[in-house]
């Protein structure tokens, strides 16, 4: 005899009262979410568990010894702050973007630091970080503009994220910089007269530092301490608050990461020309992949060699498209897969 459903599924049902649920009255719990101390003991919260959210600590010495090339992870994350601002994804995008792939690197480092597979990376990266947070994420081939050397089949972005998402542990929450900035804003301006501006000056800050890898030596706490400062100095009534103050903003910040982190974004905000531009990769156009099977197989060796040097040539290496630059040359090797 067969039961309805209604009661075949009753032991999954909540046993709250819907009279509670619908109600108009706002939860008691609401004060309580948005009380001072309430706030300060999330913010506390982050700054213990920030720890497990960043490369370890002899990460950046590996790019001073150069047993991991910086000028690729350099043209990486530029490649990522293209595509946010192309696509006009959230701040928080990029940045998780070149979290997941500065954690991926410290804890399984590519066969090869140049080429292919680092570009492979940053497309798995800024994939699962844009799954995160936006509302509308580009397919995976749209995803792949503003430069990007190398074009990847979908499914062999799909099986990278599965292996960042591995090596990661499934760890994609993470604490960043952006976790403080509301708070040490309201710190740093009780009148809350110049909340908006900090924070969004603060965020474009973070941002336009991501390339240097000194910053890899700073929690996100101290990172977002030292932007919210920097900001404050483009406002005459703020631009004399003392950097050494904001120790207090919240139990288990260091002073000397925060001031040592502040001077180093200050001599990169106001000397931006000594920074060199990021290089700029030849810019590709997705095309059908029937189409390319179509004008492969219609081209004949002798067609192909007798092109002109500019003509780009298509291979495939490890599921991905391999492309030559407009010289001719190529990066061979690194057969090894993932």
């Amino acid at each position: 005899m067969s039961l309805p459903c209604s009661d075949c599924f009753t032991d999954l049902l909540c046993s709250e009262d819907s009279s509670e649920i619908f109600s108009a009255e706002s939860p008691e719990c609401s004060s309580d979410l948005e009380s001072p101390a309430f706030i300060e003991e999330s913010i506390a919260s982050f700054i213990e568990d920030e720890r497990n959210f960043v490369p370890g600590f002899d990460y950046l010495s590996r790019f001073q010894s150069r047993s991991l090339d910086a000028s690729a992870r350099e043209e990486s994350v530029a490649w990522i702050l293209k595509v946010q601002a192309y696509y006009s994804f959230q701040p928080l995008t990029a940045y998780l973007s070149v979290n997941y792939l500065d954690r991926f690197l410290y804890s399984r480092p590519l066969p090869q630091t140049k080429g292919w597979p680092m570009q492979l990376l940053s497309v798995a990266c800024l994939s699962l970080a844009a799954k995160m947070e936006e509302a509308l994420v580009p397919s995976l081939l749209d995803l792949q503009v503003e430069g990007a050397k190398y074009i990847f089949e979908p499914r062999t972005i799909r099986r990278m994220e599965l292996l960042v998402l591995s090596v990661l542990d499934w760890r994609l929450r993470s604490v960043t910089p952006f976790s403080f900035l509301d708070f040490f804003a309201c710190k740093l301006d009780s009148s809350s007269t110049y909340i908006g501006f900090l924070i969004s000056r603060a965020k474009e800050i973070i941002l336009s530092n991501m390339q240097e890898a000194s910053f890899l030596e700073y929690w996100p706490s101290s990172i977002a301490a030292a932007a919210i400062l920097c900001a404050a100095n483009e406002i005459p009534k703020l631009s004399l608050v003392n950097p050494e103050l904001a120790e207090s903003w919240c139990d288990g910040l260091s002073k000397e990461k925060i001031i040592s982190c502040y001077q180093l974004m200050q001599d990169l905000v106001l000397d931006n020309s000594r920074r060199k531009p990021p290089k700029v990769l030849p810019l590709l156009r997705v095309t059908i992949r029937a189409r390319m099977r179509s004008s492969d197989s219609s081209s004949s060796p002798t067609s192909s060699s007798s092109s002109s040097p500019s003509s780009y040539k298509r291979r495939k290496l490890n599921n991905c498209l391999w492309v030559d630059d407009d010289k001719g040359n190529s990066e061979r090797g690194a057969k090894e897969r993932f």
